[in-house]
């Protein structure tokens, strides 16, 4: 990597020092006296090891099971990257693991499995998924990690979760409800134009189906993907349309468009095509498909989102995963079904909406209320373990993907705020 700029020079040196790495493993019993170590590991540890030969759900009461999540990649798509290996992708992983911690208080495993063969890579997650109680799979490419998920969901009786599909799925739709209402549209009545056809791209779709739009057209990098193309698969066919149509009626009269895609994608001349008051989310990272400023100066009227932590409402999995998962395995969910990704996207457009604490516009350094510039929370509320943990757990609950008894929604409520520093 010769000639290093002081940014990367800079990343470098905080993965380095102190230590190597960004995650390590903390002990949470004492160990300081013979007893305690007799209980910690032989003879005493032999006692559990029984209990849960006997029942194997004691594994959640005396392991650290119900608080581990596997973070777990083949490293074929690696953020912007691409391709770049299992062994290449770790500190993304390591990284994840860093945001599990901080923002919901889930400890996390790593686990770069060197294998590009869906079999193969399944089989691994399945012999290890007994040490977790939940799976995040990250950075997969598709159309591949539309059959390991599938798999794993059905196999497995423990949260798993895509977040490259999903976590921009629930975060760009609580995003669209929210833009809805600020621009008085009905969801029913969007015409929404999808720029790019992967793994997010998919999920954001699907996501969008099942709040109630109705009128989706999906771009690759060959244009609209319609039904008269004999080169699609059965993931990008799902949301063909019937004829092809020329690009200016794509775009005219939409109401939305989701750049999934890369810089240029989409343009100016685009979105000029636009119905009035477009909601416009160039969401590539880290260059948008269009720069926020080049879009206002055409479409003042439009509301924008990107995925960048240095313009308004960004798209941010972080906002969804850390929460999600928590919700979902503290109730000890067999799933995270579309019911949930809905709760939490819900409860997040609602939180956008409630008074913004005064801390918030410290950490942003500016005024926050809802509107144009405010339609999806900070990744900064403290407020978002509570609302969105909860609605998960509720829907889980709810949808019977957890089966437990005598859920008391308010003392978890209570528990959760407890977490907030």
């Amino acid at each position: 990597m010769p000639n290093k700029t002081a940014q990367e020079q800079e990343a470098l040196h905080y993965h380095q020092f102190p230590q190597p790495g960004k995650i390590s493993v903390e002990v949470t019993k004492p160990v300081a006296t013979q007893k305690d170590l007799a209980l910690a590991y032989t003879p005493g540890v032999a006692v559990p090891c029984l209990k849960i030969e006997e029942n194997p759900d004691d594994a959640y009461k005396y392991t650290a099971k119900s608080n581990l999540v596997a973070v777990v990649s083949n490293g074929t798509a690696v953020l912007g990257l691409g391709d770049i290996g299992a062994l290449a992708s770790k500190p993304v992983m390591e990284g994840k693991g860093v945001l599990f911690k901080t923002f919901s208080g889930l400890d996390s495993f790593d686990i770069e499995v060197d294998s590009k063969d869906v079999e193969h890579f399944c089989s691994v997650v399945k012999a290890i998924a007994p040490t977790f109680g939940g799976i995040n799979l990250e950075d997969i490419k598709a159309p591949e990690c539309f059959e390991i998920e599938r798999r794993l969901v059905e196999e497995l009786d423990i949260p798993v979760m895509h977040d490259d599909q999903h976590g921009t799925a629930v975060i760009s739709t609580a995003a669209i409800i929210n833009a809805c209402e600020l621009s008085e549209k009905k969801i029913e009545d969007l015409k929404i134009v999808v720029v790019g056809a992967g793994a997010a791209a998919i999920s954001c779709a699907r996501l969008y189906r099942h709040i109630g739009v109705t009128n989706i057209l999906m771009m690759d990098s060959k244009g609209l993907i319609h039904q008269q193309r004999d080169d699609l698969n059965k993931y990008k066919d799902e949301f063909s349309s019937k004829e092809p149509l020329l690009r200016e009626d794509i775009f005219r009269d939409a109401d939305v468009v989701v750049g999934l895609s890369k810089p240029g994608s989409f343009t100016i001349d685009d979105i000029k095509l636009m119905a009035e008051h477009p909601i416009i989310f160039t969401l590539a990272n880290p260059t948008p498909e269009i720069m926020p400023d080049e879009t206002r100066a055409v479409r003042p009227d439009a509301i924008v989102a990107t995925g960048r932590s240095d313009f308004e409402n960004q798209v941010n999995n972080v906002l969804g995963f850390p929460f999600i998962f928590r919700g979902a395995m503290d109730v000890r969910a067999k799933k995270i079904n579309t019911e949930m990704k809905i709760a939490a996207s819900y409860a997040l457009a609602n939180l956008a909406k409630q008074e913004i604490p005064e801390y918030l516009c410290k950490v942003h350094g500016r005024s926050l209320a809802f509107g144009k510039e405010y339609i999806i929370p900070s990744p900064f509320d403290k407020r978002l373990i509570v609302e969105v943990s909860s609605a998960v757990a509720q829907a889980a609950i709810e949808s019977g993907s957890s089966s437990m008894q005598g859920f008391d929604i308010e003392a978890y409520k209570q528990e959760l705020a407890q977490r907030v520093k």
